[in-house]
């Protein structure tokens, strides 16, 4: 069993319950186990800012799904949600993203791990801060000592989950 952390987004047709929704595919999956989801914030998009303010989250779980097979299920997810990709960091109702695989580093054309804005964005995080605090990330740092580097000042405290 590998664990998984992932992000999650939402800014179109009612973001909490896109991700609310998203949640619930996880935690009903049978390949998936153990799920656990930080609280969910508010922030600012990145790239384009004629777009709505996004929703954002993080989960983590434990599988045996290879990396691909479970980013199938992510993007398989997010379809069912009726995702639309019309531009780069543009508007979406729902974006699962693949953070980190274990300690895992992958590179090829279709994912990236560990994810590659993820240190740079408090969006990703600030959830993950909820779930793993003291995890230790590839650039030495623990994910709080990360954090408190990263500007999160357009963060806002949505719910717990």
């Amino acid at each position: 069993m590998i664990q998984v952390y992932i992000g999650l987004g939402s800014n179109l047709e009612n973001p909490i319950a896109q991700l609310d929704r998203a949640i619930e595919s996880l935690k009903a999956h049978k390949d998936l186990h153990q799920v656990r989801i930080s609280s969910i914030y508010g922030s600012k998009p990145v790239g384009p800012q004629d777009q709505p303010d996004y929703i954002n989250a993080a989960a983590t779980f434990m599988t045996e799904l290879s990396p691909l097979t479970l980013l199938d299920l992510l993007q398989n997810i997010e379809q069912a949600q009726r995702r639309v990709r019309e531009r780069h960091w543009g508007p979406r109702t729902l974006d699962l993203d693949l953070l980190l695989y274990g300690q895992e580093t992958i590179q090829n054309s279709r994912l990236t791990v560990p994810h590659a804005f993820m240190l740079e964005r408090g969006f990703v995080m600030q959830p993950l801060s909820d779930l793993a605090p003291d995890m230790l990330l590839a650039n030495g740092k623990t994910v709080t000592e990360q954090l408190h580097q990263l500007d999160t000042s357009d963060l806002v405290f949505i719910k717990e989950e």
